[in-house]
């Protein structure tokens, strides 16, 4: 009778040896399918952009990476996977032609970590002062995408950037929507706090929280939450509410983590070009319009959505600027302008309005974390 040879233990020397052979063998396939997969990507860019199509395809990005998600589960996070697939695609857009973005900056605001969200670390992101300063960098054409905040579940409407639609030309052709957690940051410890710095927003969204527990220090406005976290690095007695990412970016402990009133704060980030996003069933259209200043003008003009069943999912009034009480709209609804029921809604929307500019059409997207 054969004797069988004994099996190896899973702690055994030769049992780790295997799984070392067999994760390096797994990562050299892994390193030449990512090669494979960037080579075929770039030749599907310029393949697109000879037909006359954009040059690069967000939409189709996010539905990859969505399917990608949703094929099959394993041990990593969807937060690893997502980071992975994120970077691969910054990487393949940056073989067809460099991509450069403009954010509010500096680096580690929020906007800056909605930009690394939505268009990974290989891109050239672009810091700028103001929010008008995204648009005009856009307009100039000195970058192919900016990256603004327009809402936040907190504080409503961002006005800045309403008031650059009014001004400037400019596409939506993207969403990010990113959970904010704020964290309070400092050198010092709690009870020796004296003032506390951040942009208003962020600010106003920590109100209770930084009312409750540092009640007699002073809360100072800055215009970012990361010119905040360098000014509580370098200031005796000052904290910062920021990203935990600016902690990490300017050597500041965690004096407490996620202070935010609103456990399910988030804040959407709309991406701006000169293109609309491509149609892909799964869409939203932006609108702006301006109606006669007359009683009822507004609830005909909703009727219209009524009518031709379309939700709405924003709506906002902004005031025009050198008028008494006149008003511009800002509305979302579900589907995209090319839409049958969309394009009915449009034209009478057409007949009744003073002025109407479609914003942009674009894919939906879901909440996620930041990066």
């Amino acid at each position: 009778m054969q004797k069988r040879k004994p099996e190896k233990k899973a702690d055994s020397p030769a049992a780790a040896n295997a799984l070392r052979r067999k994760a390096d063998q797994l990562g050299r396939d892994l390193v030449k399918l990512l090669h494979e997969y960037a080579q075929c990507g770039e030749k599907l860019s310029r393949l697109r952009h000879a037909q006359g199509g954009p040059l690069y395809d967000l939409d189709s990005e996010h539905r990859a990476a969505q399917q990608a998600l949703e094929s099959r589960k394993g041990p990593l996070s969807e937060h690893a996977v997502r980071a992975i697939l994120r970077e691969l695609h910054s990487g393949v857009r940056a073989l067809a032609k460099p991509l450069r973005v403009a954010y509010l900056g500096p680096t580690y605001s929020y906007s800056h970590l909605a930009a690394i969200e939505r268009f990974g670390s290989t891109t050239e992101l672009v810091p700028v002062a103001t929010i008008a300063a995204v648009f005009e960098e856009l307009s100039r054409k000195h970058v192919d995408y900016g990256i603004v905040p327009i809402e936040n579940s907190t504080d409503g409407r961002v006005v800045d950037t309403l008031g650059m639609f009014t001004r400037l030309p400019a596409r939506i052709c993207g969403e990010v929507q990113l959970r904010i957690h704020h964290f309070l940051l400092g050198r010092c410890e709690r009870g020796d706090i004296k003032e506390v710095y951040s942009k208003p927003q962020a600010l106003s969204q920590c109100r209770d929280w930084l009312a409750k527990h540092v009640p007699l220090a002073r809360l100072v406005e800055l215009t970012s939450t990361a010119a905040a976290a360098q000014l509580a690095a370098e200031k005796p007695g000052a904290a910062a509410v920021a990203s935990l990412q600016a902690a990490t970016n300017y050597g500041l402990n965690v004096i407490a983590e996620r202070i935010e009133d609103n456990k399910n704060n988030i804040t959407r980030f709309a991406i701006i070009s000169d293109h609309d996003g491509r149609r892909t069933g799964r869409d939203k259209t932006a609108l702006m319009f301006e109606i006669a200043h007359v009683p009822g003008s507004l609830a005909d003009t909703m009727a219209i959505f009524k009518r031709n069943r379309l939700n709405l999912t924003w709506i906002e009034s902004f005031p025009m600027p050198n008028t008494e009480k006149e008003y511009l709209f800002f509305v979302e609804l579900e589907g995209h302008y090319d839409d049958a029921k969309v394009k009915r809604a449009m034209e009478s929307l057409r007949r009744k309005a003073k002025r109407l500019e479609i914003l942009g059409a674009y894919s939906r997207t879901e909440p996620v974390e930041s990066p």
